[in-house]
């Protein structure tokens, strides 16, 4: 079935997870504060002036945007979203798969479910790579019956689509991916430095473990940017950062105690205070490197 479908936020993931809407024959309607790309256009995407413009064109509207703040001004702002839910008709979805707060996720759902809409926090893990390739991990929070209308939409975005519960468990899932990839980014930059400063290849040394217990998707992208040093940004340290910070701050809000978590936000800090918090999170190993005074070798 065709839908008419708005998209917000045309960054590093929010372009290619356009596209692929594109090209699965959906109508596509998008707003950016700059122009969207050309490849989008040339794609058929049509470019609207305003978040309004989009929630009034399009019955099902996704944002994907930096952070708690960003989707608030996006959904609740001048010309924002809310504004072309209320002027149009009942039954349209907004579907956040941005990276932000659980708890004013069921916050905004409850605004948005007052004025007649419904509400999908959809939030993605798989990077750059993943948003181009279409193979994303989408993690849902929302009902049964708007998360099987948009489900199709979803498959043509990522390959492991979870309906995890109501409204913001889909970000609470997220913040916690956030914490296993943190840590992970943490113990193959431990593990390649040791390796290095210890006189073995890391290369191969990366080969090896790739073939047993230790091996992971972290170890094997990521451990494959840290020995090429291919920082790039897929995902920027500063908005891991971020998410890390939604982590501490919910561990507050629920009592527990997140040590690890807590310790790699701080190496986060470091790499921001020596000017990389927009590189790819794999340069994370920078400030572990920074510390010992030795780089991991090529």
């Amino acid at each position: 079935m065709k839908e008419k479908i708005g998209f917000i936020g045309l960054g590093i993931m929010g372009t290619p997870m356009a596209l692929n809407l594109l090209n699965g024959g959906h109508e596509l309607y998008v707003y950016t504060p700059k122009s969207p790309s050309k490849a989008l256009l040339d794609a058929g995407a049509i470019s609207c002036s305003s978040s309004n413009e989009v929630a009034i064109k399009s019955n099902i509207i996704i944002m994907m945007v930096p952070d708690t703040p960003n989707v608030e001004d996006v959904l609740f702002g001048v010309n924002g979203v809310a504004e072309g839910l209320s002027s149009g008709s009942k039954g349209k979805i907004v579907v956040d798969m941005s990276s932000i707060s659980p708890m004013t996720t069921k916050e905004f759902a409850r605004k948005i479910n007052a004025i007649g809409s419904a509400y999908l926090d959809a939030p993605v893990s798989g990077g750059e790579v993943g948003a181009k390739a279409a193979s994303l991990t989408i993690m849902v929070g929302g009902s049964q019956s708007d998360f099987d209308r948009v489900k199709p939409l979803f498959e043509l975005m990522g390959k492991n689509i979870t309906l995890v519960g109501g409204n913001g468990d889909g970000q609470t899932t997220k913040v916690a991916n956030q914490i296993i990839v943190a840590l992970n980014i943490q113990a193959v930059s431990e593990a390649l430095l040791f390796a290095s400063k210890a006189g073995a290849n890391p290369a191969k040394v990366r080969e090896a473990l790739m073939g047993g217990f230790a091996s992971s998707k972290i170890l094997e992208v990521h451990g494959d940017r840290i020995v090429k040093r291919t920082f790039d940004p897929g995902f920027r340290i500063e908005l891991h950062q971020k998410d890390l910070n939604l982590a501490l701050q919910g561990a507050k809000e629920l009592n527990i105690s997140l040590p690890n978590t807590a310790v790699v936000q701080q190496l986060m800090s470091a790499c921001s205070a020596n000017g990389l918090s927009k590189m790819d999170h794999s340069a994370l190993c920078r400030a572990i490197e920074i510390m010992s005074n030795h780089q991991i070798a090529s």
